[in-house]
């Protein structure tokens, strides 16, 4: 595959570094976002002990100014963006009687308002070059709901609406959008719940494990690759059986 021009927000997160270290290993020039300067230099520097240039370059997702001065930021320093993976995302878990218009809004704002204010700036761009990746990063839980998580499950089902009607608007431009739904994956903040409560979780998953960071970074490599030109405005469910839904 030849080598593209890479942004993947929330890059620093779990699944973010894994996606990063992926895409950097298969040639990409890979950019992230970030929003706080301290923890994001150790991270890129712990990359680049590991042979991983990564481009940061300072970015609120739920902020369209912001976002546009990102984009704008990474392709003076490295080039058109083809690839983009809407990784980007928070919880602010409560149930829903007792959520404020705040935590609702919070994680609208970043999680699916993020992919409009990321994904408009590079759109016109991937159009007129007549190649482009986008991969929405939703969940499990934007499948199937999830007790005290309407804002979370709201925002990362919309997140599939936006991925089909993009697909459909852009296909004939050489451009391909896809989603990937994570089920529960080891990652710091799942490893961070008690472990009574991660047992419970791992005993409704058939293949008794969670998930690792870097499973999730394959399926995304797949939807990238030049060999997937059909494969547009599909969900893959990743999640070891927990749901198994269509």
């Amino acid at each position: 595959m030849s080598a593209r021009v890479a942004l993947v927000t929330g890059g620093t997160g779990g699944i973010g570094t894994a996606i990063v270290h992926r895409l950097a290993k298969m040639g990409h020039k890979v950019a992230t976002n970030y929003r706080n300067e301290e923890k994001t230099r150790t991270w890129r520097d712990r990359l680049a002990g590991e042979g991983i240039d990564v481009l940061t370059v300072k970015g609120d997702i739920a902020d369209p100014e912001s976002c546009e001065q990102m984009v704008r930021a990474i392709e003076e320093q490295a080039g058109p963006i083809d690839i983009l993976v809407n990784n980007a995302g928070i919880t602010r878990d409560t149930t829903f009687h007792k959520m404020s218009y705040q935590q609702w809004m919070d994680v609208v704002n970043t999680n699916l308002n993020g992919c409009f204010n990321v994904t408009r700036p590079v759109i016109e761009g991937m159009r007129a070059r007549k190649w482009g990746r986008i991969v929405q990063i939703s969940s499990i839980n934007g499948q199937k709901g999830q007790y005290g998580q309407a804002n979370y499950a709201a925002s990362k089902a919309g997140m599939h609406g936006f991925t089909i009607s993009l697909a459909q608007e852009n296909a004939k431009f050489g451009i391909t959008v896809n989603t990937v739904s994570p089920g529960y994956i080891g990652t710091d903040m799942v490893m961070a719940v008690p472990e009574d409560v991660r047992a419970k979780i791992v005993a409704q998953i058939p293949v008794g494990r969670l998930g690792e960071p870097d499973e999730i970074a394959y399926a995304v490599a797949f939807f990238l690759d030049e060999k997937a030109a059909w494969v547009t405005g599909a969900n893959l469910a990743i999640n070891g059986g927990h749901y198994m839904g269509w």
